[in-house]
């Protein structure tokens, strides 16, 4: 599989990743899948320690063990939870991140991250602070380098301009292109997009009629949505390929997209995700028939 340089870094990651967020309750199972992504060209894995309240990480940790160096992990942090605390609450301090990397290492069974992420974030943290952490962080040797998840602009701004992220993790997918406006500023300061959602909770798929609810997608009603992918299905079989290998692959050609982020809790999904991979790059007229197909939409909110 194909693999590009995550921002800065010296980190090559498979342009299909695994999101592990989509893992079961049932170690054994995971580990299949984990070790079948492994043997089919997939080497970066991102996880959270808010995933499962921790149990992600220590199924990703298992499923590893013997075969930490054919990966490339990633872990986010800043959600704190555990006792006196109902549900989670927000702490992008410096003592609570260094705190919870140490627990997700623990957790992992791991001595370092290749990759440590802000597990969200806004304009009025202490961010000065939580650069300084990820920075010591760095230094200890826990993590080899850092990123932000994020789709608030201000904020992607404010760490691209403060700090030494190499990526930003933010959703992207054929329904939701809002990050294009941003492509711009990602390339200024070298810094590489993780997608995650490539597929819109499998909207973008040929069984986008059972995912389809009266909600609609983001600026999409369910009327517009319904026309729009019973086209995007005609395009795909025009082109032989599935509704999601070719919403994929529009994700994956763009220059700032390091790797997509999928899920898969079969092997069947898994597999064909990374059939993804093996699709050639679309042509023009096809990038701009499905760029006339989906709106261009932008954020509205976190700019300034």
């Amino acid at each position: 599989m194909k693999q590009n340089k995550l921002g800065t870094s010296d980190l090559f990651v498979s342009e299909i990743g695994l999101g592990c967020m989509s893992l079961s309750d049932d170690h054994l199972h995971n580990e299949k899948i984990i070790h079948e992504a492994i043997d089919r060209g997939v080497n970066f894995f991102d996880t959270a320690d808010l995933y499962q309240l921790g149990f992600n990480e220590e199924t990703v940790g298992k499923a590893i063990k013997g075969k930490r160096h054919d990966v490339i992990l990633a872990s986010k942090g800043g959600n704190e939870w555990g006792e006196g605390i109902d549900g989670w609450r927000w702490n992008p301090t410096k003592n609570y991140l260094k705190e919870a990397l140490k627990n997700s290492l623990l957790r992992l069974d791991i001595d370092y991250l290749d990759l440590y992420q802000l597990h969200g974030g806004t304009i009025d943290d202490p961010i000065d602070e939580t650069i300084e952490a990820f920075e010591e962080l760095v230094q200890e040797g826990t993590i080899r380098y850092y990123g932000i998840s994020s789709i608030r602009p201000n904020v992607i701004k404010e760490y691209a301009e403060k700090s030494n992220i190499v990526s930003v993790m933010m959703q992207y997918s054929l329904l939701d292109r809002r990050p294009e406006e941003w492509f711009s500023l990602l390339d200024k300061h070298g810094l590489s997009m993780i997608a995650r959602g490539p597929v819109s909770k499998g909207l973008l798929t040929n069984d986008f009629e059972r995912k389809i609810t009266e909600k609609g997608f983001l600026d999409y009603s369910e009327a517009e949505l319904r026309a729009t992918l019973e086209k995007l299905n005609t395009l795909a079989d025009a082109n032989t390929m599935s509704s999601q290998q070719l919403s994929l692959r529009y994700i994956l050609d763009q220059s700032q997209v390091a790797t997509a982020v999928t899920g898969a809790s079969t092997s069947s999904q898994l597999i064909e995700n990374i059939q993804s991979s093996n699709v050639s790059p679309l042509s023009v007229e096809l990038t701009k028939e499905l760029e006339a197909l989906f709106k261009a939409s932008v954020y509205e909110n976190h700019r300034n």
